[in-house]
């Protein structure tokens, strides 16, 4: 789909928000609630909203998609035609059909199990370049596409041989501010600078797809991407869904659990909103709580249900609070910063519940460990012609200056 037929999405989505607008502030003036009609209305002007954004979303997904499939190929192309027979074309052609040429039965493949052939990436007779490091390089690049936090988040990457751990020291309290003195004293010592102990530390986890042997045999090129996409996809929902909610126990620290290794309950924020619904008041109270050098690049972060109520709410000039986008490309925005929205952060509108977050998310970090590997189950799917493939990858997250956050919580 053209740019221009997204563009025409998102101007009927705009228009949309202003007949909600318009409903909304009829009522109001009237000083009544909402009557059959208008919420019959609303409902309807809501249900088409969402359709246009997922379909935002799926165009722009697609796009995406053919963009890095059109860039790799392309890359590729010249590669082979700028390089010298026997050398980097051999290992081009090899990076291109080495997975199409397993899943087709051909090649010569050694393996220690008739059922459950094992590729290793550090090995070229078992399929070394089925899984190259480039092809694990262009996996994560693809998740950061897909999820919102690995966008903006800081991430550091171990290469084979290097473990599956991080740690650094992290400056937990800055000093005490300066006095002011004369020439010859020296002004008061501080005691307040500290440091603590941060460490990444590369955890386990496993997803598994699986491909029809018939889309394996009838593309000519481009499978690799293909499969490359769709566990990308899988890798990316694990990935969310730990970056929020995650306990930190074998797996990433989330930002919407309360921990003193993360993000304390210190940063929580639920002055001003009721047992169970935010207030604009209560947003603004969460944006001030976080400092200005913090505020910079910080976004918003809510699940769907969360943005239904926002929509509707007004400052106290009487302006919504809520910003559809206007451009292709450009986020919705909230209170000046943009708004992030995943199924995955909580919904649960009851009192002391969390609700929404707002930080820089630059102050998350993330552990990538490159000794990812992938297992073809040629047999196993055999009657319904498939092949199943599972990914194995080693990571870790999580946030590293509480500052730069605050969770947004029920009264």
């Amino acid at each position: 789909m053209s740019k221009a037929y997204m563009q025409t999405l998102i101007d009927e989505r705009v228009g949309l928000k202003k007949q909600s607008e318009d409903i909304l502030d009829k009522a109001e003036q009237e000083k009544r609630g909402l009557n059959e009609a208008d919420k019959e209305a609303l409902g309807k002007i809501d249900k088409r909203r969402d359709e246009i954004k997922e379909t935002l979303k799926r165009l722009q997904d697609e796009a995406e998609e053919a963009r890095i499939i059109a860039e790799e190929f392309a890359t590729k192309e010249q590669t082979i035609r700028t390089a010298k027979p026997g050398t980097i074309e051999e290992r081009v052609k090899l990076e291109m059909e080495g997975l199409m040429l397993f899943l087709k039965h051909r090649g010569d493949i050694a393996a220690t199990n008739a059922e459950f052939r094992a590729l290793q990436a550090n090995s070229p007779t078992l399929g070394g370049y089925l899984v190259p490091e480039k092809f694990v390089k262009e996996l994560l690049q693809e998740v950061d596409n897909l999820l919102f936090i690995r966008q903006f988040a800081e991430k550091f990457t171990l290469g084979p041989g290097e473990g599956l751990s991080l740690g650094y020291p992290s400056l937990d309290n800055d000093p005490d501010d300066f006095d002011w003195t004369t020439e010859l004293q020296t002004g008061s010592e501080d005691s307040t600078m500290s440091f603590g102990k941060r460490q990444l530390v590369a955890h386990p986890l496993a997803k598994r797809i699986k491909v029809s042997k018939t889309l394996m045999q009838a593309a000519a090129m481009g499978i690799d991407a293909i499969v490359r996409r769709r566990l990308a996809y899988k890798l990316a929902v694990t990935q969310e869904k730990a970056y929020l909610l995650g306990t930190g126990v074998q797996r990433p620290l989330g930002l919407y659990v309360a921990s003193n290794d993360g993000i304390s309950t210190s940063r929580d924020v639920s002055t001003d909103n009721t047992t169970s619904a935010m207030t604009p008041d209560g947003l603004k109270n969460a944006k001030f709580s976080v400092k200005l050098g913090y505020r910079k690049g910080a976004r918003w972060n809510f699940h769907r249900d969360g943005i239904k109520q926002i929509d509707k709410l007004k400052d106290g000039n009487g302006r919504y609070l809520w910003e559809d986008s206007t451009k292709v490309g450009e986020p919705d925005m909230l209170l000046g910063h943009p708004v992030d929205e995943s199924e995955y952060a909580p919904n649960t509108f009851t009192t002391g519940q969390y609700v929404g977050l707002f930080g820089n998310l630059a102050h998350y970090q993330i552990l990538d460990a490159l000794n990812a590997t992938l297992e073809v189950l040629k047999e196993l799917y055999a009657e319904t012609n498939q092949d199943g493939m599972i990914l194995r990858y080693h990571g870790d997250g999580m946030p590293v200056m509480q500052n730069a956050f605050a969770r947004v919580k029920l009264a």
